[in-house]
C-alpha cells in the first residue's frame, strides 16, 4: 500500500485517541493490500482510494477497540472483508475471534488474510447465522457479538442474543439513523449504552451501541 494509506491510518487513529505500533500498521497494510487486490475479483469493497479504505474500513473498525475486552471471545457476524473482526484481533492479540460470513468467496479471502498475517486464535467460517443456533459450541459462548453495518439493529440484536455468554455484550456499529432502529421491545429488554464518534477526516457520524439483556444483569 502507498504511504498515503499508512499516514491516514496512523493520523486518524491518533485523532481518535489510539496509538498504533509499527507492527500493527504493517499488519493493517497487508490486510488492506489484499483487500484492494481481491476486490478486483470479488465484491469486498466499493471504496477505491487508499485514504478512504484506511478511514472507512480500518479506522472505523479500530474505533470500537476501547470498548471491547482485550481478552475473551468475540463473534463477528457478517464479517465481509474482515471488518471489524480482523482489526480488533490486531488491536487485541489475546482476543479469540470467530468471523462468520455467508459468502464462500469472502470466507476464503478471510482465511487467506489470516494466514498472511500469521494470526492465531482467529477463524473464518462459511455459514449462515441461523445454522449456528443448534450448535452448542456457538450458542451461549461469546463475551462480545459484533457487527458493522450488517443488518437493521433490531434484527441484529435478535440474531446475536443466542450467542451471548451469561454476561456477554452485543456491539452494533451503526450510522446516524440507528436510533430509529431500536424499537420499544429492544429498549425494554436490554440495557443500552451508546458511544458517539466521528470519522476523523470525512466527519461522518458513527455510533457504537452496547446492549446487554436485562435478565443477565
Amino acid at each position: 500500500m502507498p504511504i498515503e494509506f499508512e499516514n491516514t491510518l496512523a493520523c486518524g487513529a491518533k485523532i481518535l485517541g489510539t496509538h498504533l505500533s509499527p507492527e500493527q500498521i504493517q499488519l493493517f497494510n497487508i490486510h488492506a493490500s489484499q483487500l484492494s487486490l481481491y476486490s478486483k475479483k470479488i465484491n469486498l469493497t466499493a471504496i477505491k482510494t487508499f485514504e478512504s479504505i484506511a478511514e472507512k474500513h480500518f479506522i472505523d473498525s479500530i474505533a470500537v477497540a476501547p470498548f471491547i475486552p482485550g481478552q475473551g471471545s468475540l463473534l463477528d457476524l457478517g464479517s465481509g472483508g474482515g471488518f471489524p473482526g480482523i482489526p480488533l484481533k490486531i488491536m487485541h492479540p489475546n482476543l479469540n475471534v470467530i468471523l462468520i460470513d455467508a459468502s464462500r468467496k469472502k470466507v476464503n479471502f478471510l482465511k487467506h488474510v489470516i494466514r498472511m498475517l500469521g494470526l492465531k486464535n482467529i477463524e473464518a467460517i462459511h455459514t449462515r447465522v441461523e445454522e449456528l443456533y443448534e450448535q452448542d459450541e456457538f450458542t451461549g459462548q461469546y463475551d462480545t457479538v459484533i457487527s458493522r453495518a450488517f443488518t437493521e439493529l433490531q434484527n441484529f440484536v435478535r440474531m446475536a442474543t443466542p450467542f451471548l455468554s451469561p454476561h456477554g455484550t452485543i456491539c452494533a456499529m451503526k450510522g446516524k439513523n440507528a436510533q430509529n432502529e431500536l424499537g420499544p421491545v429492544v429498549e425494554a429488554q436490554y440495557e443500552i449504552k451508546k458511544h458517539y464518534y466521528q470519522l476523523p477526516f470525512e466527519k461522518s457520524d458513527r455510533y457504537i451501541y452496547m446492549l446487554q439483556p436485562k435478565h443477565n444483569r
